[in-house]
C-alpha cells in the first residue's frame, strides 16, 4: 500500500493504478470506524483499486476545539485499509492542501446554508472545497460517501452536477452500532453518560418512520421527533428537517413520495447527526 504526502505522489501513484483499470476514492478524515471499512469494500467491489484519503479538514470546522479535539489514530487506520486491500492512500498536511495564498472556496450556495447548514455555517462549504480538491487531485471514477451525512451527499452531488465533473458519487448504507446508533468518529469523544443517551436520535427517526408508513403529517412526525428527543435530558436538539429526496425542499403535510429525514442534537462537547429516508 502507497502512502502519499503530496499531490504530485498521488497524481503518480495513480496514474500507474489506472493502468489496472478503474479507480475508487473514499474520502475521510481518518479515526475509522466499520462504516468507513464498508465504503472500502463498496469501492472494492466497483474499482480495479481503490484509494483512500486521510485528512482532518480544518476548513469545515466552525469551533477551533473540534478541530483540536477530532479523534485521530494513524497507526491504526493504515492497518485497517492495508488489511482491506487499499492500494494507495493520500496523506497531506495542511499546508499541502491549502498553501499559502490559496483563495479559492467552493459552495453550493443555497443547498450549503440550510437545514443543517444553519446549524453549522461554513461547515459544507469547507466540505465542499476540501471534496473538489481530492476529486481534482485523484481524480477517480466513483467516489463514496455515507448516507449518515444526508446532506453532505447531497452536497456534494449537486457539486458534481454543477461542476460537471466526471465522476459517479456512490452512496452506502449506514453503519450502525447494535444499539442503533450511527457509527461516527465522534462517537469517541461522547462521554459514557452521553454515549448512553446518544440511541434517542434513532429511536426517535423509527418511531416517525412508522408514523409517516402510516400516515401521518409531516408536521405531526416533527413533533413526535421532538417530544421523543425532549424525553433524554442529555440530548439538546439542534435541528429536525424533512426533505423531498429528490428536490430537497422540505416537506409538508400528506407528502408523497421519497422523504429524507435528518437530525442533530448536541451530546455535551459533541454534535451528533442522524438521518433517515423513508418512502411512502
Amino acid at each position: 500500500m502507497e502512502i502519499c504526502r503530496t499531490v504530485e505522489a498521488t497524481r503518480s501513484t495513480v496514474a500507474q493504478l489506472r493502468e489496472r483499470g478503474d479507480v475508487g476514492l473514499v474520502p475521510t478524515m481518518g479515526a475509522l470506524h466499520a462504516g468507513h471499512m464498508n465504503l472500502v469494500a463498496q469501492a472494492a467491489a466497483e474499482n480495479a483499486s481503490v484509494v483512500t484519503s486521510i485528512f482532518v479538514n480544518p476548513t469545515q470546522f466552525g469551533d477551533p476545539k473540534d478541530l483540536e479535539t477530532y479523534p485521530r489514530d494513524d497507526e491504526a487506520d493504515l492497518a485497517a485499509l492495508r488489511a482491506a486491500g487499499v492500494a494507495a492512500v493520500f496523506m497531506p498536511d495542511v499546508a499541502e492542501m491549502y498553501p499559502e495564498g490559496d483563495e479559492t472556496i467552493v459552495e453550493t450556495t443555497q443547498l450549503a446554508n440550510v437545514f443543517h447548514g444553519l446549524v453549522r455555517p461554513g461547515h459544507f462549504r469547507g466540505v465542499a472545497t476540501v471534496v473538489s480538491k481530492l476529486l481534482n487531485i485523484v481524480q477517480p471514477n466513483r467516489v463514496y460517501f455515507g448516507q449518515k451525512d444526508y446532506q453532505q451527499l447531497a452536497v456534494i452531488r449537486r457539486m458534481v452536477r454543477d461542476l460537471r465533473m466526471a465522476v459517479d458519487v456512490r452512496d452506502v448504507a449506514t453503519a450502525r452500532d447494535a444499539d442503533g446508533v450511527a457509527l461516527s468518529s465522534r462517537n469517541k469523544r461522547l462521554t459514557s453518560e452521553h454515549r448512553a443517551a446518544a440511541p434517542v436520535l434513532n429511536q426517535a427517526l423509527v418511531e416517525a418512520e412508522a408514523a409517516l408508513l402510516q400516515g401521518a403529517a409531516v408536521e405531526e412526525v416533527v413533533s413526535m421527533i421532538e417530544a421523543r428527543v425532549a424525553g433524554e435530558p442529555l440530548a439538546d436538539l439542534k435541528a429536525i428537517d424533512i426533505v423531498d429526496a429528490t428536490t430537497f425542499e422540505p416537506a409538508t403535510g400528506d407528502f408523497r413520495g421519497t422523504l429524507g429525514m435528518m437530525i442533530s442534537a448536541q451530546f455535551g462537547d459533541v454534535l451528533l447527526i442522524d438521518q433517515r429516508e423513508v418512502t411512502r
